[in-house]
């Protein structure tokens, strides 16, 4: 589109806990168009991560948005072309796709996981991301790693 942005979709919150994050998770979840099943992974997981954490004193739900929390980049690197050489730029997150690039990472790496169910890896992911460690923190921390060592070219930034 050259003119116009295209307009924001409205999402719906999910049934179970009316929460329009969730809806959101369980959108990236999804693999061709099975929505229902990946509602059914996402509520299993969350039962996995209430019965394995019942000491936490927290809701399924505030562990998961802690573990999102937690994975969110604040800054990432872009490539910037300027005169011949490609210089990795350190720029601030829009709010938008810090929860876009967190719940990418989220799932990604649970599939990558090692376990019998989908739901089963999400949950470990899930925990492991709430306990600040897992695949899915570590992307963060070399996210902002990279941003830190290119910081001398964020006057590069555009």
């Amino acid at each position: 589109m050259r003119k116009a942005k295209p307009k924001k979709r409205i999402l719906l919150p999910d049934p179970k806990y009316g929460d329009v994050l969730v809806t959101r998770f369980v959108n990236r979840l999804m693999l061709d168009g099975k929505k229902s099943i990946a509602y059914t992974i996402f509520y299993d997981a969350l039962d996995i991560v209430g019965e394995k954490m019942k000491n936490a004193e927290k809701a399924p739900l505030e562990i998961w948005k802690k573990a999102v929390e937690n994975i969110t980049p604040q800054v990432e690197v872009k490539s910037r072309r300027v005169g011949g050489a490609t210089f990795q730029v350190p720029i601030e997150v829009r709010p938008e796709r810090k929860v876009a690039l967190s719940m990418k990472n989220l799932v990604i790496f649970s599939r990558k996981r090692a376990g019998r169910s989908m739901a089963e890896k999400l949950a470990a992911e899930i925990m492991a991301a709430y306990n600040e460690e897992g695949a899915a923190f570590k992307r963060k921390e070399e996210m902002h790693r990279m941003a830190e060592a290119n910081k001398a070219f964020a006057h590069f930034r555009f």
